[in-house]
């Protein structure tokens, strides 16, 4: 798409009163974002979900120094603008009625990616971080692209779980593609950004306002071809992308937790609802997995079988002098072939919960530690 076709693209984006949907419409009523600006204020009006005022300010249209700006603020930050007509523009999210006409990407969007989505509270537990980092990372290493907000807690353990199987990972902001926030997730972006992709709908510097959120969310789950939602609470924005989701006809996914905890409430309110209760990654996948053609199931088979041999290669006789701090080495020296709960880990070392959580899911991806069902641990044989 040329340059020329891109500035009366975000010119219709700009225009106030337009919207998605409506730039749908005049696009399929008149074939060009050019050809919507010769038209007449009458032939305009009679688009579906133009009205006279809509009509007038896309005639009115004359802040083409504001789309030039647009344009050279993408051009000297690394990032590219791409219309829904985009060979790379996701292909489930044009299923979606309302899907943005342009989204701002840094990063590389592929044409074959495969999305989940993962979710949760931004107040995640241990419990949930552990989950979400432990299912993300088996996912990244199936192939799948995990798809998340790049908010606090759950979101964040996401993508961090997908960057340890250097797999790939995709956030949703909603903000401009400039804002970073939280901000203390400006190297998260960064990485998320090499390896994968950081996407908006928002023009550049908007600020993260609350509505945005909601608006973001329809993006996240209209992408994917299911989503996950590990943690929340019964009020959370989770619950609005789930329910996003379904209306979207995509899978919904729920990890169960405690029935104390409050981070539980909504999935567990998810699962009485019908979403499929998950245990590990290939509750998730034999659904997924059908809806995706032969020729992305062979791309998705080859990738598990390289991801295997990889983490085979980098673990196998890992010696004990590669681990880099007195936590994991006091875990480890306490793990045998005798199964042990993260309580008992956590009385016997003095270690935080946190730190004991996040220790293990270290020692699991260098291959010293085995998670068992019960989530119970044992030393592996380095050997093996």
């Amino acid at each position: 798409m040329t340059d020329r076709d891109l500035r009366y693209w975000l010119a219709l984006k700009f225009t106030e009163g337009v919207g998605n949907i409506g730039i749908r419409n005049l696009l399929s009523a008149f074939g060009t974002a050019a050809a919507v600006f010769r038209a007449a204020r009458e032939d305009l009006k009679r688009v579906q979900g133009i009205n006279d005022r809509a009509a007038r300010n896309i005639l009115a249209f004359r802040d083409w120094r504001r789309i030039e700006r647009e344009m050279d603020l993408a051009s000297r930050s690394n990032v590219s603008i791409i219309m829904a007509k985009d060979v790379l523009f996701p292909r489930y999210l044009l299923n979606i009625y309302d899907h943005p006409a342009v989204l701002y990407v840094r990063g590389t969007l592929r044409k074959d990616d495969v999305n989940v989505a993962v979710v949760g509270s931004r107040k995640a537990s241990t419990y949930g971080k552990y989950t979400t980092e432990r299912l993300s990372r088996e996912l990244a290493l199936q192939g799948i692209t995990v798809v998340s907000g790049l908010a606090r807690g759950i979101d964040s353990a996401a993508h961090r779980g997908a960057l340890m199987a250097k797999g790939r990972t995709i956030a949703v902001l909603g903000s401009g593609i400039d804002v970073i926030y939280p901000p203390e997730h400006r190297e998260l972006y960064e990485r998320i950004s090499e390896l994968g992709a950081v996407i908006s709908e928002f023009p550049f510097e908007t600020p993260p306002n609350a509505p945005n959120f909601p608006v973001r969310n329809r993006i996240i789950s209209g992408m994917s071809l299911g989503v996950v939602v590990v943690e929340a609470s019964d009020k959370s924005g989770s619950l609005i992308t789930a329910r996003l989701a379904l209306e979207q006809g995509r899978e919904v996914f729920a990890v169960p937790g405690s029935i104390d905890a409050s981070g539980s409430r909504g999935t567990h309110k998810l699962i009485r609802e019908g979403a499929k209760l998950i245990e590990c990654v290939n509750d998730i996948l034999e659904e997924i997995i059908p809806q995706i053609d032969e020729a992305g199931q062979k791309r998705l088979a080859k990738e598990g079988a390289r991801s295997a041999r990889r983490e085979k290669g980098e673990t196998r006789g890992v010696p004990e002098a590669a681990l880099s701090d007195e936590g994991q080495m006091k875990i480890l020296k306490m793990l045998s072939t005798k199964p042990l709960d993260p309580d008992s880990i956590i009385a016997a070392t003095g270690l935080r919960p946190q730190d004991v959580m996040r220790t293990l899911l270290t020692l699991e991806l260098m291959g010293f530690v085995e998670q068992l069902p019960g989530k119970r641990f044992i030393r592996k044989d380095q050997d093996v």
